[in-house]
């Protein structure tokens, strides 16, 4: 073990030394490549000694490092950001690994019997699944589309424009406009942004709109600072004339009175901003869906208002003109990968937000297929965690612990020495993690009940790997968005490095 702890501190040594070589980029990344061989030697030996959950820990999270490592040699990033973001990453992450060797070194000083372990652990699991179970159905209660609101007269309702950014869409499009001209609000201006399609189609549909009431806008070129979504929304709330604007992406469908509906709750409780969650159709895209699972998952069910972040939904939401300009515009959030959580989280300080669920009264639904959220989420789990592979860690070992490790252990324990109360509260903790969790999908219609009772464990497992595959592409490769490459704003990746001489 001493061989292990000189290793590991000479590592730490040389992995710092590469975040004070100053402007010596060449130094940097001949000192990251040692580093990197460094560690995996290191996790060779750490492995190879002795063999438990503190060890694996500790070598997990030294692959984090070489992966941080990666980063310095490849340099796809501005220098500035690059060093920072680095820096970070490596303090972080050596300090959970001493956190790890200091728990590690406990359990071997002091640990009594290891049911008593067992039972400490799957209590903290079942406890933090009651916490979510309550803290859902809480949510729940508060985000239950109003059965009942006031009822304001056409003169009373201010104008809305419908917004609407596309590209290469056809079909989605098509049933989406149709779904939003039956619309029964007075006040009602369309508008539809083609992104600069690569299909002919798209322009067309939304020009065979026009008598309608459909107004086709071109995209305009996309800039290098900004994600394109965000420059279409730009646009789009230039073009607008309504007092609000609802933003809706082509795979919404609303009823006829949705509009109508949305702006009399808001007007009821007096805020200036409304995200919609929206259930999904009935269709052949079906019932069956873990990553759309998981995103309503951590909307909904975490305790989002203890770190002030409200949960948002990019699929539709509905904001007032007035306070869109007064939180900056898009051009204060040209390279976030969610611009609405920014003026979610401004709005809210004031009580000017809200987020709600539709329900079949409403008539807000999402047609998403399972691909396009696959695409969506290898798209937004990066950047949700702020880019930063030590978040990424840490909210790995959590759902592996919350989500994961309760179904391991309520399986495991009839043939496992972990004891009677450990395995009791490890089911205990199972039952109260699938309610909440079924609670989530089946109000938003996300999947059947009897896939829902079973699916909790694979949907963390899935969105672990959909989170660590995001990490990757943006980090090492580049992420497509309906045929264009969004790293670059999100990164600052710069397009082309001149090569270290």
């Amino acid at each position: 073990m001493t061989i292990l702890f000189v290793l590991l501190g000479v590592s730490a040594a040389m992995e710092l030394a590469v975040h004070c070589t100053g402007t010596h980029t060449k130094l940097r990344s001949f000192l990251a490549l040692l580093t990197l061989l460094l560690d995996a030697f290191t996790i060779g030996i750490l492995l190879a000694a002795t063999v438990n959950v503190f060890s694996i820990l500790v070598a997990v999270l030294m692959l984090y490092r070489i992966l941080n490592m990666i980063r310095v040699v490849e340099r796809r990033m501005h220098e500035a950001y690059l060093k920072r973001a680095t820096r970070t990453t490596s303090h972080t992450i050596m300090c959970l690994q001493l956190a790890v060797l200091g728990g590690w070194w406990a359990w071997e000083t002091w640990h009594t019997t290891g049911h008593t372990a067992w039972a400490v652990f799957t209590a903290i699991q079942a406890s933090i699944g009651l916490l979510f179970l309550t803290g859902t159905l809480r949510t729940m209660r508060r985000t239950a589309w109003p059965t009942r609101h006031q009822n304001f007269s056409d003169n009373e309702l201010p104008t809305v424009t419908v917004a609407i950014p596309v590209r290469d869409e056809i079909d989605d499009l098509q049933q989406c406009l149709e779904s939003i001209i039956a619309s029964d609000y007075p006040k009602l201006e369309i508008l539809a942004l083609d992104d600069r399609s690569q299909t002919r189609r798209t322009p067309e549909i939304i020009r065979s709109f026009a008598h309608d009431g459909v107004r086709f806008l071109q995209g305009r070129e996309p800039v290098e600072t900004w994600l394109p979504k965000n420059q279409a929304y730009d646009q789009l709330a230039d073009e607008a004339s309504g007092q609000y604007i609802l933003y809706c992406g082509a795979d919404v469908r609303l009823a006829p009175h949705s509009i109508r509906d949305m702006v009399s709750t808001m007007l009821e409780r007096n805020k200036d901003m409304l995200c919609v969650l929206p259930q999904r159709t009935h269709d052949a895209y079906g019932r069956f869906s873990i990553v759309q699972a998981m995103r309503y998952w951590w909307e909904l069910v975490p305790p989002r208002r203890l770190f002030h972040r409200p949960p948002v939904q990019s699929t539709c939401w509905i904001i007032k003109e007035s306070a869109l300009k007064k939180a900056g515009g898009f051009a204060a959030v040209s390279r976030a990968i969610v611009p609405e959580a920014h003026f979610a989280r401004n709005l809210v300080q004031t009580d000017g937000y809200s987020f709600l669920r539709s329900n079949i009264g409403l008539g807000v639904e999402s047609t998403k297929s399972i691909v396009e959220q696959r695409q969506t989420a290898i798209r937004m789990r990066y950047p949700q965690l702020h880019r930063r592979p030590e978040q990424v860690a840490l909210v790995s070992f959590a759902e592996l612990f919350l989500l994961v490790a309760p179904y391991a252990l309520s399986i495991g324990g009839f043939w496992w020495a972990i004891g009677t109360r450990a395995h009791v509260l490890a089911i205990i903790a199972c039952v109260l993690i699938t309610l909440a969790y079924a609670i989530v999908t089946l109000s938003a219609r996300v999947n059947v009940w009897w896939f829902t009772l079973v699916s909790q464990p694979a949907a963390a497992v899935a969105d672990i790997a959909m989170l660590h595959y995001s990490l990757w592409k943006y980090e090492f490769s580049s992420v497509e968005w309906k045929g264009r490459n969004v790293t670059g704003p999100v990164m600052h990746v710069i397009p082309h490095l001149p090569k270290i001489k």
